[in-house]
């Protein structure tokens, strides 16, 4: 039987307060080590503020915000996706090759996402 973390027993307040914890930790990881990370914020702090005034309504507003959201949460999966691969090896391997660019192609997803669900959100 498989080792479980010894933090997985612990429930409720305590669990959400580490969970908040872990994931803050989490997000401050990722600004300082991943510029792509970096790049996304400042494209959603940028954004965000735009989406206010364009929107038409609170639909919209919704799709666009989410739209920015989901690169950020895609590109977060990606970069615990590479740290994994990387902390297994890194010699050149093609399925740690394959894993990488299967997370990439999720990123790329996610941002071609935003100007479709801009477009359509701001022109019908």
């Amino acid at each position: 039987m498989a080792e479980e973390s010894p933090f997985k027993g612990q429930t409720g307040w305590r669990r959400i307060w580490n969970a908040f914890h872990y994931s803050r930790a989490g997000l401050y990881a990722a600004y300082c080590s991943e510029n792509a990370f970096r790049q996304e914020v400042l494209l959603a702090t940028l954004l965000v503020p735009l989406a206010f005034l364009l929107s038409p309504n609170g639909l919209g507003l919704a799709l666009m915000i989410g739209s920015l959201l989901l690169v950020l949460i895609v590109e977060l999966l990606n970069s615990a996706i590479e740290a994994t691969v990387d902390r297994i090896s890194l010699d050149r391997h093609p399925l740690a090759k394959r894993a990488k660019d299967i997370g990439s192609a999720a990123v790329l997803l996610a941002l071609l996402n935003v100007p479709v669900i801009w477009a359509c959100v701001l022109f019908g």
